[in-house]
């Protein structure tokens, strides 16, 4: 069975250029995953498609909503 899991990632994603400071924020998702591990792969996964050109990922799984 299915739970919808709330998900935060941190996101660093360098620039093209030399020198710049590199751009940190966070993300927030609802997952549906079956557990608490699957749902923080499929927060990653959904991150790693949305952001390419991101570099680090810090993955946090919060509170189960349903």
């Amino acid at each position: 069975m299915n739970h919808t899991y709330e998900a935060f990632v941190d996101i660093k994603e360098f620039g093209d250029q030399v020198g710049v400071l590199p751009r940190v924020y966070t993300d927030r998702y609802e997952v549906d995953a079956p557990s608490k591990f699957d749902a923080d792969n499929s927060a990653l996964l959904k991150a790693e498609n949305i952001h390419p050109k991101a570099t680090e990922f810090n993955v946090r799984v919060t509170r189960l909503i349903h």
